[in-house]
């Protein structure tokens, strides 16, 4: 597989929120504003990222060898939460006001299952180091990307007049359900 098939089916084909859904929790709870999306993708590239190279890291050094690769799991949700709370003290330090507005969803990173999901994936598909890195960040990029969208279009949302029963949760579930439909265009253009 090469790397472009691997990033356009990351972000367009198998974008892990609009396809695979997994991440579902973060993509609607921070995605009412652009700005703050634009934070929490960010911050969900680095961890994906790093966790993704630990994980396989750790996998392939210490879990296989040992043979107790039943230990996984947990292993990768330990790693994934101390990633986390690495950029929770970093985004504390240098951005307070994005700190403030991602409020309880930094934490939420630790048991985004978008995170341990492409962990997870990379050692399934037998990937290699370099592959499994251009699928980790490719599908950071597609969930950062996913989430933008979203958020924008619910800023466009907020000017319209909808009506009172589909405001606020209905009109996000349809339209995250009529974005992901979209995506699904996507789905010939990589095999």
């Amino acid at each position: 597989m090469t790397y472009f098939n691997i990033i356009i089916g990351s972000i367009f084909v198998n974008n892990i929120v609009l396809a695979l859904f997994l991440g579902i929790c973060p993509f609607l709870g921070v995605s009412s504003k652009v700005s703050t999306s634009v934070g929490m993708g960010a911050a969900v590239v680095f961890v994906m990222t790093l966790a993704t190279l630990v994980t396989y890291l750790i996998q392939t050094l210490v879990l296989i060898p040992l043979s107790i690769g039943f230990m996984q799991t947990v292993v990768y949700i330990l790693v994934i939460a101390a990633l986390v709370q690495m950029v929770e003290i970093i985004l504390k330090k240098i951005s307070q006001p994005l700190y403030q507005a991602l409020g309880i969803f930094l934490p939420l990173i630790t048991t985004n299952c978008a995170v341990l999901g492409v962990a997870l994936l990379v050692i399934k598909k037998n990937m290699p180091l370099a592959d499994a890195m251009v699928y980790a960040v490719a599908n950071a990029i597609g969930f950062t990307f996913a989430l933008i969208v979203f958020a924008g279009l619910r800023e466009r949302l907020a000017l319209v007049d909808i009506p009172k029963p589909m405001r606020g949760a209905p009109i996000a579930l349809i339209t995250a359900g009529l974005l992901s439909l979209a995506f699904m265009g996507f789905a010939g253009l990589v095999k």
